[in-house]
């Protein structure tokens, strides 16, 4: 198995959708790339820790490969609005990939740089790509949260 950790804005929406990858064995969301030790949902809406929005994915590479995931994540959300998605403002709703590895951050790169030189978007995108940090998991009943309420969406 491997891990890999992603911000895309609302961790739920987000979660959700890696939840339903073929390959993928489990999920969590949380939070990481902020200096605040075991921060709190309601701390990091504050802003001030800095904190992103990520899910941790634990997939199997022979089933689904980074790559694939990286795929995924770029269609999953706006990577070109700075601390932003949709109605969700906030430097914790940024765009970042966690690299767990130079394999990782290689591939992160350069699938950014062949999305960004397609054309696909009108904007640059924002994403950033840094070393995967501690993860910390959110509250348990952001857990899974759309699931739990039989929702398959959150995207407005």
């Amino acid at each position: 198995m491997a891990k890999a950790m992603f911000g895309a804005g609302c961790f739920w929406g987000v979660e959700e959708a890696f939840r339903q990858t073929p390959g993928v064995t489990s999920t969590a969301v949380g939070f990481a790339g902020g200096a605040t030790q075991e921060p709190t949902y309601r701390e990091i809406c504050t802003d001030t820790t800095g904190h992103a929005e990520v899910v941790e994915v634990t997939f199997d590479p022979a089933v689904v490969s980074f790559e694939q995931l990286l795929d995924l994540f770029w269609t999953i959300h706006d990577p070109t609005t700075l601390n932003r998605q949709g109605p969700d403002v906030g430097s914790q709703y940024r765009s970042a990939i966690f690299a767990f590895d130079s394999s990782q951050e290689a591939a992160a790169r350069a699938s950014k740089e062949r999305l960004d030189r397609s054309g696909k978007f009108r904007r640059p995108i924002v994403t950033h790509i840094l070393p995967a940090t501690t993860f910390y998991r959110a509250e348990d009943y952001h857990q899974q949260y759309l699931a739990k309420r039989g929702v398959r969406s959150c995207h407005i």
